[in-house]
């Protein structure tokens, strides 16, 4: 459990993801007791929603998209396959795909133990995050689909 101070430091960053996003405009909703703020956004073709969670247990901002479908039964294999792909081309966050449940959720941390998050890099994980699901998510789909093998997920860019 967080001490007096750890809880402290989070609400410094929970205050400073919120004036973030108020200076570009950002839509979002807070949810103050929870440390949590949530918001979509709409890319090249499909809804993503996402999480931002400051754990002051662990210190740590917490980001997450779900996306918005599951790899049926019959294609897990491929969502495994196609999540690994992905990631190992990733530089920031990753993909986690769920086998049992075929779930495929976006996620991105930082941490502040003994440190200050500025704005800029609250902002940067809100745009790569934006960035790597829209430019995914429309893959991921397609594959659990099975219109797109899964090891056609990634181009050679």
């Amino acid at each position: 459990m967080a001490d007096a101070n750890e809880i402290k430091q989070a609400k410094t960053v929970y205050k400073t993801l919120c004036k973030a996003l108020d200076d570009k405009n950002w839509k979002y909703e807070e949810h103050p007791d929870d440390l949590v703020v949530t918001f979509s956004s709409v890319g090249e073709d499909l809804p993503m929603g996402f999480v931002v969670h400051i754990d002051a247990d662990r210190q740590l901002v917490r980001m997450f998209s779900r996306l918005p479908f599951k790899f049926p039964e019959e294609r897990r294999v491929d969502g495994a396959i196609a999540t690994s792909l992905i990631n190992y081309k990733l530089a920031d966050g990753s993909f986690d795909f769920d086998y049992s449940t075929g779930d495929v959720t976006f996620k991105l941390t930082a941490t502040f133990l003994d440190s200050l998050v500025s704005e800029d890099l609250l902002l940067y994980m809100v745009a790569c995050s934006c960035y790597t699901v829209d430019e995914y998510n429309d893959r991921l789909l397609m594959a659990a689909k099975g219109m797109l093998p899964a090891d056609k997920v990634v181009t050679d860019d």
